[in-house]
């Protein structure tokens, strides 16, 4: 039987509930207290077409031209990934800040570079993201950059300039 953490499941439960509560935060004008680790997402639900709303944590954000690459923890089964498979115009909330974007999927080498990097600068969030997708922490080698980035989709968002 699956539990809440089981790698690569969908939480359920109070653990669903624990990880939206960042989302509130943001809805109360709170979300500079994440810091520039987390941004908020707002993307369109694939069959409703109704405003949907996540907290993911960021694997880099280019302060200079607003480009942000996140990871899917639960893989290509997250409904907010495949929502912007749909449609890739997203809305980004990062601390107090807010602008439009276009969601990519990155190439699977482009990704294990991303997470080589993302790894060096945060080795024990690496170590967990790993283990929650692949079942074991993971080393910050190309081999084991790859293996996560072949389980864990990355996407980069690039912002909609308002010329467009």
């Amino acid at each position: 039987m699956a539990t809440a953490t089981s790698p690569g499941k969908k939480p359920r439960g109070l653990m669903r509930l624990f990880l939206r509560m960042p989302i509130w935060l943001y809805r109360l004008r709170l979300g500079w207290l994440l810091g520039d680790r987390f941004v908020m997402l707002q993307h369109r639900g694939r069959k409703s077409g109704l405003p949907r709303y996540t907290v993911v944590e960021v694997v880099r954000h280019a302060k200079t031209t607003d480009q942000v690459v996140i990871a899917s923890g639960w893989g290509e089964k997250s409904d907010w990934f495949q929502n912007i498979q749909k449609t890739p115009e997203v809305t980004l909330y990062l601390g107090r800040r807010r602008w439009p974007a276009e969601a990519n999927r990155l190439a699977v080498a482009e990704a294990a570079q991303e997470l080589a990097n993302y790894a060096q600068r945060h080795p024990t969030a690496f170590a967990n993201l790993s283990k929650m997708m692949i079942g074991r922490p993971l080393a910050a080698t190309d081999a084991d950059c790859r293996l996560l980035a072949e389980s864990v989709p990355l996407v980069r968002l690039e912002p909609i300039s308002s010329s467009d």
